[in-house]
């Protein structure tokens, strides 16, 4: 229990005990004046019926008090899973937008790839071939008769 809970059961039973050690003074009638008029009660019943009453207002008021408070937390809460929902799926549309960016680099990257390779094997064809005419030209010197050796 919290010690809020306890301190009130606490306090009233404290007032409990009061009353029954006191309660053959709680009950002697006495002459109490209400303003414009005098009646005869016991004074202690009425204290303690006033004591009552604010008792009860007191727990009105604090279940009204709680009940406002549940009500603003669910408020809260549900709000609070709105925002997060629309956080979520802003994540997930940025994620669909980087998986676009990234798909279309991927392409961009694997064309540029095979334009490279294309020009990089026409590149050596033609040193393939610069080379294989320079070796025959060297070759046919070579045999040559009358070459300068």
């Amino acid at each position: 229990m919290r010690l809020r809970t306890i301190a009130a059961i606490l306090a009233c039973l404290l007032v409990a005990l009061f009353v029954a050690i006191n309660w053959s003074a709680f009950i002697t009638p006495t002459t109490l004046s209400i303003v414009f008029a005098s009646i005869e009660a016991p004074l202690g019943m009425v204290m303690l019926g006033v004591l009552v009453l604010f008792a009860l207002a007191a727990a009105a008021y604090m279940a009204v008090w709680q009940s406002r408070t549940l009500l603003e937390l669910r408020r809260h809460t549900k709000e609070l899973n709105e925002q997060r929902a629309l956080a979520d799926q802003a994540e997930a549309s940025r994620f669909t937008d980087l998986r676009a960016v990234i798909h279309a680099e991927i392409e961009g990257l694997a064309a540029q790839l095979a334009t490279n390779q294309s020009a990089l094997k026409k590149e050596i064809r033609d040193q393939s071939n610069s080379l294989a005419a320079a070796l025959a030209e060297i070759d046919d010197r070579m045999r040559r008769p009358g070459a300068a050796g």
